[in-house]
């Protein structure tokens, strides 16, 4: 009956490790590697667990010392539990001289300082790395590589997947090109994430921008950031672009008419981004109705948030072909009425002086472009209807309640001058018929 030829391969490598253990086992100068190793992780073991006290002693920075010196001095402090697995591969390179000069043969030691990278790589991976992403690359990628290499394994894999070749098209690679492209891509995107991020903090920073100059920078380097990857990423795995270029023709054409709306959304964000007639902070609202503050620029869409606290993402389209009202525009100030009514009895001349001194004491009431101005707007049915208007820096809504402050202000220094809001009155006549005038 034959056997499946993995089942084959893996007797092999079986009986190839059997006989060189029982070589191991029975040599004299495997024992002396052997001993060697031992004592050079003994010695290791006792110099790291004094050196890491010391270190961890010098390293460490003040809680609240947040500078660029103790910054890289956290930085170091977490690799201080590699100490060992350096020390002993340091030390075991240092005797492995000297047991080849005697034995001619260094197999155990060098099997030995794989094991001691095998230990530095798991400790890197476990006590060290902590973000998410480069922690699960690490368990799935790294550990296992290096527990090849510390097998010997790792050449014949590395050959077997460079030998079995995958074809798509006019494009083809082999199965070590794509684990290396996938490897090398995660790793590379993932720094492009990183320098993003890092680049668009360090922009944002930078205040003598404006706002749309600073949105515009950021997507700018977002674009040569991960586009130089993309670039690197092809390089790695081999493939060459002017096979790419004729595949990217064919899907342009085929989903060309399909992405016009995402095209159209992408050119529309970098029009506004040019021109700066709306960035992040801005209060908009848009002629379907939608409104609220801008909190994101993405490459296809603006994140508007109302005052609920919900999320409105608008196309950028809609901003360049239908009409936005800006009540922000970067801070530009904004008018408001509040109105209110007098008495018939009161004396209308002094209303406007004692209204308008009361609204300007609130300290968001501007007096530029205008200071508050108390109006006379009509007679009514009730009383005398006035409004007073009046310029403050924000939008009448959320956080801000300017008109509400200005009523408090406006009903305060009524009462306090005796002038009286009135409410309405009606006058109810009884009349009587010529029975019941008799009777």
């Amino acid at each position: 009956m034959d056997r499946h030829p993995l089942i084959d391969t893996g007797l092999e490598y079986f009986e190839q490790g059997r006989e060189l253990a029982m070589t191991w086992l029975l040599s004299p100068a495997a024992w002396s590697q052997f001993g060697l190793l031992v004592a050079a992780f003994l010695v290791a073991l006792i110099v790291s667990r004094r050196l890491s006290g010391a270190l961890k002693q010098i390293l460490t920075p003040d809680a609240d010392n947040q500078g660029t010196v103790a910054q890289a001095r956290r930085f170091i402090l977490q690799f201080v539990p590699l100490l060992l697995p350096v020390l002993a591969y340091a030390f075991t390179a240092v005797g492995e001289g000297i047991v080849r000069s005697i034995f001619d043969s260094g197999a155990v030691i060098a099997f030995g300082k794989r094991v001691f990278l095998f230990i530095g790589a798991r400790i890197l991976v476990k006590q060290i790395i902590s973000d998410p992403f480069l922690k699960l690359l690490g368990r799935y990628v790294l550990i296992p590589v290096a527990a090849l290499y510390a097998l010997g394994l790792l050449p014949d894999v590395v050959t077997f997947l460079s030998e079995f070749n995958v074809s798509l098209g006019n494009i083809s690679f082999s199965l070590m090109a794509l684990v290396r492209g996938l490897i090398a891509g995660s790793l590379l995107f993932w720094l492009g994430r990183w320098s993003n991020d890092q680049s668009a903090y360090y922009l944002n920073q930078q205040e003598e921008l404006r706002p749309a100059t600073r949105q515009l920078a950021v997507k700018t380097a977002e674009i040569i950031i991960f586009g130089t990857a993309f670039l690197l990423l092809m390089n790695i795995m081999g493939i060459n672009l002017s096979t790419l270029a004729v595949l990217g023709g064919a899907i342009g054409v085929g989903l060309g008419f399909g992405l016009q709306k995402i095209a159209s959304n992408f050119i529309s964000g970098v029009i506004l981004l040019l021109e700066g007639q709306a960035t992040v902070g801005d209060f908009v609202e848009l002629d379907g109705g939608e409104a609220g503050t801008i909190v994101k620029m993405t490459a296809r869409a603006i994140i508007l948030e109302t005052f609920d606290g919900r999320w409105i993402v608008v196309p950028n389209e809609d901003f360049i072909i239908t009409r936005v009202t800006n009540y922000s525009d970067q801070g530009s100030a904004n008018r408001y009425e509040a109105d209110f009514s007098v008495s018939y009895d009161t004396d209308i001349n002094k209303v406007p002086d004692i209204v308008e001194a009361a609204v300007q004491k609130h300290p968001d009431v501007l007096e530029d472009p205008f200071p508050a101005d108390c109006e006379l707007r009509g007679f009514g049915d009730s009383g005398i209807d006035f409004a007073v208007e009046f310029w403050v820096n924000g939008i009448d809504d959320g956080k801000n309640k300017y008109t509400s402050d200005v009523l408090f202000l406006i009903w305060n220094a009524l009462k306090e001058h005796d002038i009286e809001i009135p409410y309405p009155r009606r006058v109810i006549e009884m009349r009587n018929t010529g029975e019941d005038a008799e009777a």
